[in-house]
């Protein structure tokens, strides 16, 4: 059963979608609408919307939308019900002790569970004969005790069945802890075989900012491959969204965050003083990861490693973070390729010295091109100064003015032909970020691959005649009785139209709400995109009955085709659909 219709109205009474938002985007705009920059994508132009009257919000950029509980759902990654839970807490609200199924959220509780008790174990290990070799490790990287309590750090015992006895006999079953990606399974001879994921391995632990252990990495003690064996995405944990040491570093320095990037780097860090020090995890910064740092940090310093590998990451973590407001200056690594490395030989002082001198993103960018070319010659300098042109046309006009100042001095060249060429590159820039916003936006309206809804290219007319449909009805629910006689899912021609048109006439007949706050229980966040954006898709329809006429008219036609379209003439998989229908 789904949480009560009385719950979620008045949860949703209590709660203004602006203020819901609000921590996540900065939202600009009076009246009925407000915008800002979109959270689950990167853009430099706001495309996403708030309306006040209908509580529900829409992304005409990435296609998000919906209202307060799938926007939760979305920017913090929860299931239906922990969404609803995050928002009642939010509301002062208590949730009701029964009648809605919250069979994702016990899995979802036996899963940090699992991982808690796994954490445990994981640390006991270390800290007995067993786990010596795993001690030795930890403090050849130069860690204090204090260190590996702060930050749970264990190891996992060189046994295929260590930590599965273990778990067992703490009441978890092999399933659940294969659902934490804590044990793996094969099959031989048709009978399955469980086995501990992490094997004579370093372990720690990867904690969410709610303190909930979520997953683990697990490092080599020698120099074998693979070096990390980690976590995999389960129900609590998805390493695309996540951010090692976050959990302590906003609370270090929350103006400024240090970007390290890997575990030993940050755990360096933070023993060393430098709290306020970040990973991300997976194999590159994600956008996810951006938006959640940006939550926290009005400055992110990036320390990447000294080679080409950390240089790459720099340069792609420029880009990202540029999309999100955030300052951002960038360490030049020297005396060791990473910050574990000068602490560990030079002390805290000389790493404290490199982010004294960070470079800002454009000294930084600059810095690399000046590299590039031999500025001794006419031709290096205009290839110089043509890509610094290009660097500095995202800056503000403060900022282009004292490098062109600067740049003109240093090369003997004029100021105003550099300034000059800033304003061509960034009109350039700007008719490209406009086009490419127009053409996302167009390609979002026409669907050309529609996940959501296969069927709508190749039955564009009835889809559009369904959709209009489903804005009507959505808009004046009063139409419904009105159309019920003559209008019935069955007439839908396109698999997820049809499922909407289905949900929102079983509300109605049952006397419920059928506005954007009311359906989150019965779509998934993708799906309420989808739908708000019906929604709040402008007046393209007259709001009248005889539309909805004419709409069901072409519905009707269209039904009436394709069945007199010959088996011969079917596609494979409309002939089977035309098969299993019979």
């Amino acid at each position: 059963m789904a949480i009560s219709e009385e719950f979620l109205e008045e949860l949703h009474s209590r709660l203004d979608i602006e203020t819901v938002i609000a921590p996540y985007v900065n939202l600009s705009g009076r009246g009925r609408t407000m915008k800002g920059l979109c959270p689950f994508h990167n853009e430099k132009t706001p495309s996403f919307t708030v309306y006040k009257d209908t509580q529900s919000f829409y992304c005409f950029g990435c296609g998000a939308g919906g209202e307060i509980i799938t926007f939760i759902r979305k920017i913090e990654n929860l299931d239906f019900v922990e969404a609803v839970k995050f928002l009642a807490d939010k509301a002062g609200m208590k949730m009701p002790e029964d009648g809605y199924d919250d069979t994702i959220s016990r899995q979802r509780q036996r899963i940090l569970a699992a991982n808690r008790e796994a954490a445990r174990f994981f640390h006991n290990c270390l800290m007995s004969q067993e786990g010596k070799i795993g001690l030795d490790y930890f403090r050849g990287r130069g860690l204090t005790a204090k260190t590996i309590t702060h930050f749970g750090l264990g190891y996992a015992p060189d046994s295929w069945d260590g930590l599965i006895k273990y778990m067992r006999s703490k009441g978890f079953t092999n399933q659940e802890l294969y659902d934490a990606n804590l044990v793996r399974k094969s099959e031989k001879n048709g009978k399955v075989h469980y086995y501990d994921n992490f094997k004579n391995r370093a372990m720690i632990p990867i904690i969410d900012l709610r303190g909930n252990v979520i997953a683990f990495g697990g490092r080599v003690l020698d120099d074998s491959k693979p070096k990390y064996v980690n976590t995999s995405d389960t129900l609590v944990y998805k390493k695309s969204n996540g951010v090692f040491a976050l959990n302590f570093a906003k609370n270090g320095n929350p103006k400024s965050l240090i970007i390290a990037e890997g575990y030993m780097d940050v755990i360096a860090l933070h023993q060393a003083g430098f709290t306020n020090s970040v990973a991300c995890l997976g194999t590159a910064l994600t956008q996810e990861q951006a938006r959640l740092i940006a939550r926290y940090a009005q400055e992110v310093i990036l320390s990447y490693d000294s080679d080409e590998a950390g240089q790459k990451a720099t340069r792609r973590a420029i880009s990202i973070f540029s999309g999100t407001g955030v300052k951002i200056r960038v360490l030049k690594i020297s005396g060791g390729k990473d910050p574990d490395e000068i602490i560990r030989t030079y002390g805290r002082e000389k790493f404290q010295q490199i982010l004294d001198g960070a470079a800002n993103d454009i000294e930084y960018s600059i810095l690399r091109e000046r590299d590039k070319y031999d500025l001794t010659t006419i031709d290096g300098k205009t290839k110089f100064l043509t890509a610094v042109a290009d660097i500095l046309s995202t800056g503000n006009p403060i900022v282009q003015d004292a490098y062109a100042s600067k740049l003109a001095s240093e090369l003997s060249v004029g100021k105003d032909a550099i300034l000059s060429e800033i304003k061509r590159s960034s009109r350039r820039k700007e008719n490209a970020a406009e086009k490419e916003q127009f053409n996302e936006i167009m390609r979002r309206t026409a669907y050309p691959k529609d996940e959501l809804n296969p069927d709508r290219q190749k039955h564009l007319r009835a889809a559009k005649a369904e959709e209009a449909l489903i804005k009507l009805i959505m808009h004046n629910p009063d139409f419904y009785t009105k159309l019920r006689d003559r209008l019935s899912a069955d007439l839908f021609i396109t698999d997820f139209n049809r499922k909407v048109y289905g949900v929102l006439s079983e509300r109605l007949e049952a006397g419920n709400s059928i506005e954007l706050t009311a359906l989150s229980s019965d779509f998934t966040p993708e799906e309420m995109g989808r739908i708000a954006m019906f929604s709040s898709s402008g007046d393209t329809v007259s709001n009248t009955i005889a539309e909805c006429d004419d709409c069901i008219k072409v519905l009707t036609e269209e039904k009436s085709h394709i069945q007199e379209v010959k088996p011969s003439e079917m596609s494979d998989e409309d002939f089977l659909k035309a098969f299993k229908k019979s």
